[in-house]
């Protein structure tokens, strides 16, 4: 889900990149969010509507231009290896890990007012984010880029998962037994980082919510079509710092999301619309995997939950509207003056979990794209008798300012 997700703003932030001079900003966001004047609307705000046809792989691995906004989102924590290509034991999964890593592309459609027959018109942006989390030094190594899509530095493909802004990739084909087999690459000089990893997924894709389709909120548009890849686990090469690359073994959770109005229409003060989100992503040691999620309005309350529970098997239960967010501990950014929560319990249908972020300070700075800054983190989940039961990253938005999606 993504601070995966809150790009509208960033189309402004860097418009004169993306060849669009001669407005102001608020003019390039606005132009940003008008529909597609092809595109069939209903609900508040003309909204276009949102396809509801079952999911059909590996073409839904791919790109869907025609929505507003998409993106392919990697989180995981990785542990020294020895480079073998063995899976990782129940025994290795309750260390902890060195590090974390994001690696995110979005993919923004944008309206023109004249419609360019031009490969040089900005119609579809490309963002990306990475960041790689140095869990013993408490450091993040984070990074960002913007293009036009349409040339070969910044493609997604319409028929199965190939991404690429620059030399930042991410590439899906079958695996073994037909099921998804990834590889990620990006390096950043900036950052000082550089990661490979192949990954293999044991069970077919998770379709969130009722066959792929996560409601996020009362209004009928407030909807994503919303796919992950759990309990991901490979190898590959990581290096920091200037460092050697080192050999690591990594555990990931894969999303893929796409959506016309996430937070909803209207206004920021409308009771039917988010704000911001708290998201989970978590992959148990047992195997299971849960996604949770709150959607938070402007006062803080909670207007919508939900999420998946999935056993190791492939049996799985949705938790819409099931789940009780509270938090118990805080940390304040020295850089965006916010307050986030970093410690959480969380009840649900599978039991009570506390969530407790690895180290605090795992805010991400993503002004120069996306317009705003986000916490997304690693983090450990805990049983009610304390006992560690696995590993995920928590995403928390709308605490440091406005979500501009």
């Amino acid at each position: 889900m993504i601070g995966r997700r809150p790009l509208l703003l960033g189309l402004g932030a860097r418009g004169l990149a993306l060849g669009v001079v001669g407005s102001t900003l608020a003019d390039r966001v606005s132009a940003a969010a008008a529909p597609a004047p092809a595109a069939a609307a209903s609900g508040p705000g003309d909204v276009p509507v949102l396809s509801r046809a079952p999911l059909k792989f590996p073409r839904d691995h791919g790109s869907h231009p025609e929505t507003r906004v998409e993106w392919w989102y990697v989180t995981g924590v990785l542990r020294p290896s020895t480079g073998t290509p063995a899976l990782p034991s129940r025994t290795s999964l309750t260390e902890a890990p060195a590090y974390g890593f994001q690696l995110t592309f979005f993919r923004v459609r944008r309206e023109l007012e004249r419609p360019l027959d031009s490969r040089f018109a900005p119609s579809q942006i490309m963002l990306a984010h990475v960041a790689v989390t140095d869990l013993v030094r408490h450091r993040i190594h984070h990074d960002q880029h913007l293009l036009r899509q349409g040339f070969a530095n910044a493609a997604a493909d319409e028929t199965d998962t190939r991404v690429r802004l620059g030399d930042w990739t991410l590439n899906r084909r079958a695996g073994p037994q037909g099921l998804s087999r990834y590889q990620l690459a990006f390096r950043s000089q900036p950052a000082n980082v550089a990661l490979s990893l192949t990954l293999d997924a044991p069970l077919p894709p998770l379709l969130q919510g009722r066959e792929g389709w996560s409601q996020k909120g009362p209004q009928p548009q407030q909807a994503s079509r919303y796919v992950s890849e759990p309990q991901l686990s490979g190898q590959g090469q990581l290096a920091v710092d200037g460092q050697p690359p080192q050999n690591v073994q990594a555990q990931c959770w894969l999303d893929h999301e796409w959506s016309h109005a996430y937070l909803g229409s209207g206004t920021d003060d409308n009771d039917s619309r988010a704000v911001g989100w708290d998201w989970l992503g978590l992959n148990m040691l047992d195997g299971s995997a849960m996604m949770l999620f709150q959607m938070r309005r402007r006062n803080g309350s909670t207007l919508w939950t939900g999420g998946t529970w999935r056993d190791a098997t492939g049996g799985q239960q949705d938790l819409e509207g099931r789940l009780q967010f509270e938090p118990l501990a805080f940390w304040s950014s020295p850089t965006s003056l916010s307050r986030y929560p970093v410690r959480w319990r969380v009840r649900t249908p599978k039991g009570a979990w506390t969530i407790e972020a690895m180290f605090d300070a795992q805010e991400v700075d993503a002004r120069r794209t996306t317009g705003f800054l986000y916490w997304e983190g690693v983090v450990r989940v805990l049983d009610e008798a304390g006992a560690l039961r696995g590993w995920g990253y928590l995403e928390m938005t709308g605490y440091a300012g406005r979500v501009p999606l």
